[in-house]
């Protein structure tokens, strides 16, 4: 009979950067669920989102909303928490936290006053795409979201064309036609990589130059969040 495996208890006054599903609730970890029944408090981006994902484990645990604009006085509050020993799960809406979503400065935060940190590692649509995309991953260079304004936009863009590895930007459906548009100007050659819908069950990967991609995004609907690879100059 194998003996049943005896893990160490959390330790306490330690923030946990817990990373959930991106689409595929399968894809959480055994860690993560560990460390979200062992926690004090739970800090999420969207306590709905959140409290749905718990629910569906049948985890119940207090939820402390944290996100883009109220972060700063949330890490105060995280702070002051670890600082009476308890042990924070830090969550974003999906993925981890702090790559192009809220958690950076918490982190910032509880590393300046002292407090462990510990990444509890997991889904990220940034790795996942790039793994699968058929592009270089020796060498790469993540931007995340590109500017709203477009002159900003395209000096961001006009700034990479020297880089030699592989581009990976996030994008909303809704800035997809403007963005491949934009790759059409600066990197017309360029290979393009669309993922979508990363994980779940109408996941997709399309693969062509920008104007073949834009041609294609003008004749049928495509939804979802995007990431977005460029093959290096």
């Amino acid at each position: 009979m194998v003996p049943e495996l005896q893990l160490p208890p959390l330790t306490r006054s330690t923030l946990f950067l817990v990373a959930t599903p991106i689409g595929n609730l399968e894809d959480i970890t055994l860690r993560a669920l560990r460390v979200l029944r062992e926690c004090d408090i739970v800090a999420a981006e969207d306590t709905r989102r959140t409290g749905q994902l718990l629910k569906h484990f049948g985890i119940s645990k207090p939820l402390l909303s944290y996100f883009q604009f109220n972060e700063a006085r949330r890490s105060e509050e995280i702070i002051a928490r670890l600082g009476r020993g308890e042990k924070v799960a830090l969550v974003t809406d999906a993925g981890s936290p702090g790559i192009s979503d809220p958690g950076e400065r918490v982190v910032k935060a509880a590393i300046a006053a002292g407090f462990r940190v510990e990444a509890v590692p997991g889904a990220c649509a940034l790795v996942t795409a790039l793994t699968a995309s058929g592009l270089p991953t020796g060498e790469f260079h993540f931007i995340g979201f590109l500017p709203h304004k477009s002159g900003q936009r395209r000096n961001k863009l006009e700034s990479l064309k020297s880089f030699a590895g592989t581009l990976v930007l996030y994008e909303s459906p809704y800035r997809i036609g403007r963005l491949l548009g934009e790759l059409s100007e600066v990197f017309p050659e360029r290979q393009v990589v669309l993922a979508r819908e990363l994980t779940k069950k109408f996941e997709e990967f399309l693969r062509g130059t920008p104007a073949e991609l834009l041609a294609l995004t003008q004749s049928r609907s495509l939804k979802g969040e995007f990431v977005v690879l460029v093959s290096g100059g």
